[in-house]
């Protein structure tokens, strides 16, 4: 059986994004969790998909409440679906991100939102020591075609406390975060090939997710870190 994302989808955040109140969003929250379930089937489709080549331990959807305590946007709702799809660790690191959103603003990310401290040293690490590999896997076509041939993300400035500016790998140690993304229009979104396209570009980021896997459960000599 195959999953197709809901026109009604896309309509329905259109108005919320012209009434995001909670007057509105109530009278209509039956005809919400009606769209929540048709999108919640497309997120299972996808985790099942990717755990016929990956190992995939849990997919989260992301409920549509926003937490406005912190944030100086009071609006209450996100006018978006967004899940995120985890690989099994510690043997396996890396995640899978799908965001819906009309207008053109869909897109999928994969990679390293927040490595902790530990796991950035550690990458930035490798890459200081050697970058080739990184370089090569950057530099494939059938990867770059898909993914571009460079990440996206948070970097620092100059050069990390410890590394020098000057090294021939600082692009690379600058940065804080280690993502791609993907974007989709509507009419992609909406498409009956979309959920294919999605799974075929998570199974083309493998290589990228093997290296860094490989980096973060080892020492800088190569020895495990995990039983």
């Amino acid at each position: 059986m195959s999953f197709t994302v809901p026109k009604a989808a896309l309509d329905f955040f259109k108005q919320l994004e012209k009434n995001n109140n909670r007057d509105w969003f109530n009278e209509r929250k039956k005809e919400f969790k009606t769209i929540e379930a048709e999108v919640k089937s497309v997120y299972q489709s996808i985790f099942e998909t990717l755990n016929t080549h990956d190992d995939i331990d849990k997919m989260k959807m992301f409920r549509i409440y926003r937490d406005v305590r912190f944030s100086k946007n009071k609006l209450p709702y996100k006018t978006h679906f967004g899940g995120s799809f985890h690989r099994t660790k510690p043997k396996l690191r890396g995640g899978y991100y799908l965001h819906i959103q009309p207008n053109n603003e869909s897109f999928i990310a994969t990679g390293f939102w927040e490595p902790n401290s530990a796991d950035l040293l550690r990458i930035r690490k490798e890459f200081e020591m050697d970058d080739s590999d990184i370089r090569d896997i950057l530099a494939n076509k059938d990867f770059n075609s898909v993914w571009g041939d460079t990440f996206v993300g948070d970097e620092v400035k100059t050069a990390p406390k410890g590394f020098s500016k000057e090294h021939k790998a600082i692009d690379l140690i600058k940065k804080k975060q280690f993502i791609f993304t993907k974007k989709y229009t509507d009419k992609e979104v909406l498409g009956s090939d979309f959920l294919d396209d999605v799974t075929a570009s998570f199974k083309a980021v493998r290589p990228f997710f093997d290296y860094m896997s490989d980096v973060l459960t080892t020492d800088l000599n190569g020895v495990s870190l995990i039983d």
